[in-house]
């Protein structure tokens, strides 16, 4: 057994974990990975960049088939999924690759194995040292002054519909696939959900959503959630919303899946080559070796602190593992909090509704603050300020006015509650409404700010100039 002394040791190697160990020894601490698979987690390898790699791909098929709207004339457009893949792959390696040199750069150990956390021993008269089995059934202790718990979450399973990887699909298997279905069914209409819902359909794919919720995306607010039905339908996309999977009548053979779904009391039955379950993800907190401290875990995420501590106070968390907004720039933000508190910094508090939230289909949505709904439960009197892209040059150059800003204020202090935007590349446009509210900003200030014409970030400034009846344009 080889053995091993750092000031921190991070456990789990993703997004949350990796920035967390950076800023750690930024700050002039000696700090150990461990890492049981590829250095940068889900987010690199099986979720956020390969699904945007994808994504991409999908968007260019899909305006390659509309071109001649553009004036160019495209004859035999064909989809080559291998190259796709391929193309994925490349950007996935290309940032590992990246990744692995930042390690070095810091002067970041990465031990490769299964880590465990151990309680108190020989070792350590506290619990928080770490237990890490090679591949070659090697063990290697590391101790620690801190240890931070980054082991990120993995896809929730269905009861009925347990994933095989072939004809039953989480996101993570679907990432893998070797060539397209004719169809599928898209169990889940969150933002996993809608994301393969909108890259499958412009792949040429046949999609089916089913939503246990009245509307997809449920989380956005309403208005958003409503438009962004409208266009999946007029894509051809089938919605079944309110209806629940019959987990004893699937049936799974050769050629394809056969379900059954409840809808206000009446059964509908669907078919297709493939299902994808996107019901949301759940923690890995198995496995850890929890159970040797006083770490308490509630509602399968780990309990933290506003500095990301435990109830060991010398043992932080960061990211899914966590639980609340399960998104990786919120792992980053969260890691770098946890290792600014180990230094001996107060880290800047973190507000879960201040947190911009992206979904990258076609059309985009962005959002940050409260929905409409979500601010008058509250008590809050609202004023609403809107603005539709059609009425933005630089979207229909673009090709593509669908959709709008919308602004959530308060009628009595005028201060911004939230911002809810579908449309083109809104995703570039929602940290500047994320350091309105930051800043404490009004509408009107922002609405004051001289947005460039002509670009995408004028449906913004327009929508908070709505919200007092200035718009310019509207």
């Amino acid at each position: 057994m080889s053995e091993y002394k750092y000031d921190v040791v991070v456990l789990g190697g993703g997004i949350g974990g990796y920035t967390a160990a950076i800023r750690a020894a930024q700050l002039g601490k000696n700090v150990a990975i461990v890492e049981k698979e590829k250095m940068g987690g889900t987010c690199l390898h099986q979720g956020c960049i390969p699904s945007k790699a994808l994504l991409r791909s999908a968007e260019m098929f899909a305006s390659m088939n509309k071109s001649e709207e553009y004036g160019i004339a495209a004859e035999n457009v064909s989809l080559k999924f291998d190259l796709v893949q391929s193309r994925k792959q490349r950007i996935v390696d290309q940032l590992h690759q990246g990744l692995q040199f930042l390690m070095k750069k810091n002067k970041i150990t990465v031990h490769h194995g299964q880590g465990r956390i151990i309680g108190p021993s020989i070792f350590s008269p506290r619990s928080g040292a770490v237990s890490v089995e090679r591949e070659d059934g090697e063990i290697e202790m590391l101790l620690n002054s801190n240890l931070i718990i980054a082991t990120g979450s993995r896809p929730r399973s269905l009861p009925g519909l347990e994933a095989d990887g072939r004809m039953i699909m989480t996101s993570e298997d679907a990432l893998r696939m070797e060539s397209l279905p004719a169809s599928i069914i898209i169990v889940g209409g969150g933002v996993i959900g809608v994301e393969w819902a909108s890259m499958l359909n412009d792949f040429g794919v046949k999609v089916t959503i089913v939503e246990l919720d009245k509307h997809l995306v449920a989380q956005e607010d309403e208005d958003v959630s409503k438009e962004l039905e409208r266009l999946f339908k007029k894509r051809g996309i089938e919605i079944v919303t309110g209806a629940k999977v019959l987990a004893n009548e699937v049936e799974v053979g050769e050629t394809g899946v056969k379900l059954n779904v409840e809808k206000n009391g009446e059964v509908q039955a669907l078919e297709a080559e493939r299902v994808l379950v996107s019901v949301g993800r759940i923690a890995n907190v198995e496995g850890l070796g929890l159970e040797n401290t006083d770490v308490v875990v509630d509602k399968g995420v780990i309990r933290v602190n506003r500095f990301m501590q435990t109830s060991e106070s010398h043992i932080y968390a960061v990211g899914d593992v966590i639980g609340g907004l399960m998104l990786a720039h919120m792992a980053g933000h969260e890691g770098i909090a946890a290792a600014e508190h180990i230094a001996g910094l107060t880290p800047h508090e973190l507000h879960a509704h201040l947190v911009a939230k992206c979904t990258y289909t076609r059309p985009e949505i962005a959002s940050v603050g409260y929905t409409q709904k979500q601010a008058e439960e509250k008590g809050h009197q609202v004023k609403i300020g809107r603005f539709s892209f059609k009425g933005i040059g630089k979207a229909l150059v673009y090709g593509d006015s669908d959709g709008f800003v919308k602004v959530v204020a308060d009628r009595e202090t005028n201060d911004i509650l939230g911002v809810h935007m579908i449309g083109p590349q809104v995703t570039n446009s929602i940290t500047e409404a994320a350091l309105a509210q930051l800043l404490d900003a009004t509408p009107w200030e922002v609405g004051q700010t001289i947005h460039p014409h002509p670009t995408l970030s004028e449906a913004l400034g327009e929508a908070m100039l709505a919200v007092d009846g200035m718009s310019i344009n509207g």
